[in-house]
C-alpha cells in the first residue's frame, strides 16, 4: 500500500527529489562537461557571493574544510575558481569564479533547467514555480 504524500516526512521527499535532480543534472549536463556536482554547487554559489572563504563555503554545503579544499583546488587547476597566494590578515583566501568559470556556469543554465523540467514533469509551470517560491521561502536563515 501507498503512504499518502500527506504523511510522508518531510525531508524524505525532499530527499528523493534532490536525489533524482542531482543524478538527472550530473549525467545529462554536468558529466559532458567533466564538472563534478560539488564543484557546480560551489560555482552557483560564489556566482551570487563571491569571496568566500573555504569554510564558508563547506558550511553553506555541509561538507568538510578538507573535502571543499578538494572542490576549490579542482577548480582552480581548470582556471574556473581563482584565490590569492596569500591575504593581508587571517587565512582565509577569498574564491572568486574567473571568467571561464563564469562562462561555463552560464552554459549549465540551459541544460540544468531543462533536467528540472523532466524531474518535476507531472506537475504544471504553475505548480514547479509555486514550489521554486516555497523551497526559497523556507531555505532563507
Amino acid at each position: 500500500m501507498v503512504e499518502p504524500a500527506e504523511e510522508q516526512p518531510l525531508g524524505y521527499l525532499l530527499h528523493r527529489v534532490a536525489s533524482t535532480l542531482r543524478n538527472e543534472v550530473t549525467a545529462t549536463v554536468l558529466d559532458p562537461l567533466e564538472l563534478a556536482f560539488p564543484q557546480y554547487l560551489c560555482m552557483r554559489i560564489l556566482s551570487k557571493a563571491p569571496g568566500r572563504s573555504n569554510a564558508e563555503l563547506a558550511r553553506e554545503l555541509s561538507v568538510s574544510p578538507q573535502a571543499m579544499n578538494i572542490v576549490l583546488r579542482g577548480l582552480q587547476g581548470r582556471g574556473l575558481v581563482a584565490r590569492p597566494t596569500s591575504v593581508a590578515s587571517g587565512r582565509a583566501l577569498p574564491a572568486e569564479l574567473t571568467r571561464d568559470g563564469l562562462a561555463l556556469l552560464k552554459r549549465t543554465d540551459a541544460g540544468v533547467r531543462a533536467a528540472e523540467r523532466r524531474v518535476l514533469g507531472r506537475l504544471s509551470d504553475d505548480d514547479r514555480d509555486a514550489l521554486k517560491r516555497i523551497l526559497a521561502a523556507v531555505g532563507v536563515d
